[in-house]
């Protein structure tokens, strides 16, 4: 209780300075100061952000589903952090060790677009309804692509355990190198599953106001946006484990350890930021076409593809 407790919170404050860091760095991209008046270094802007959403009133729109309304935010906050439940930082510093660790992972992350779908529809809004729509419409064309593309790691490791799939990589090398092509798709296919830029569509200002989370305030839009990026920091651990060797270490003189899991999640958070700052929104049509004719057959054939070199190397 108290090791998940711990977790929980670690995650919270992670949260916070994964904000400030992003806002941080896009400034620095962009050439401005970005957050540096609240805190050393604006370090307490996103504490400061959090309490006043939490002191500001809840504003439950009228006719609205007040239940659901009230519900989705709770929903998918929860999900996003339970997922930090079956992610391992170590060989020994995990809460829990299934034998099929990254499908539950996969699963319980899928259930984030009930509350997102939840959302667009109790508001009573044109706006959030059509965001929830595209939302839910985008997360199924590339949690398809996503689950295609954990096969051949799976294959590889022999394994859907992801403290196996780190120990593998320890015995051969790590999955980034014969898996290239499937760690660009990935990466590419979590830019779309967290609705970030240039993915953002479901919640596009120049075209539907702010999506499903547009009739929001206070601390139930916080919960979208804690959600959010929780699910950036875990889609990129999870990246790191099944691509870069988890903990393990780059250089060979020096011990394997959490920290360089860190690092390497820290890396993947950097490309998301610079992804943002740099690529502009892609029209809907040209999402729904990357991710149901491109990347969905290429998932499929290079499954395939390593199945068979595995067969024949076996």
């Amino acid at each position: 209780m108290i090791t998940t407790l711990i977790t929980i919170i670690s995650s919270l404050l992670s949260i916070a300075f994964f904000t400030i860091a992003e806002r941080k760095l896009l400034a620095s991209i962009q050439r401005r100061k970005g957050p540096n008046v609240t805190g050393f270094w604006g370090l307490l802007q996103a504490f400061a952000d959090g309490l006043k959403l939490l002191l500001k009133e809840i504003i439950i729109p009228t006719k609205a589903n007040w239940i659901l309304f009230l519900l989705a935010p709770c929903l998918t906050l929860v999900i996003g952090l339970l997922v930090w439940v079956f992610i391992p930082f170590s060989d020994l510093n995990y809460l829990t060790n299934f034998d099929y660790s990254l499908l539950l992972v996969y699963a319980f992350s899928s259930l984030g677009v009930y509350g997102i779908i939840g959302s667009g529809w109790a508001s009573n809004s044109k706006y959030a309804f059509l965001g929830g729509l595209r939302s839910a419409a985008q997360l199924i064309s590339y949690e398809i692509s996503i689950a295609l593309l954990l096969l051949p790691v799976a294959a590889c490791a022999n394994s859907f355990n992801l403290i196996e799939i780190v120990h593998q990589q320890s015995l051969s090398t790590w999955f980034i190198f014969p898996l290239f092509p499937v760690f660009i798709i990935f990466f590419i296919s979590v830019l779309a599953e967290t609705n970030r830029a240039p993915f953002d569509l479901p919640e596009a200002e120049a075209e539907i106001v702010a999506g499903y989370n547009v009739e929001y305030s206070s601390m139930t839009f916080a919960m979208f946006f804690l959600a959010e990026y929780s699910n950036m920091l875990w889609l990129s651990a999870i990246t790191a484990i099944l691509f870069l060797g988890g903990w393990l270490s780059p250089i060979f003189f020096l011990p394997h350890s959490f920290i360089w899991f860190i690092i390497k999640t820290l890396l993947i958070c950097f490309l998301i930021i610079k992804v943002r700052a740099n690529y502009p929104r892609y029209r809907y049509d040209q999402l729904m076409s990357l991710g149901w004719k491109i990347f969905l057959p290429f998932a499929i054939g290079y499954f395939l593809f390593i199945t068979a070199v595995l067969i024949s190397v076996s």
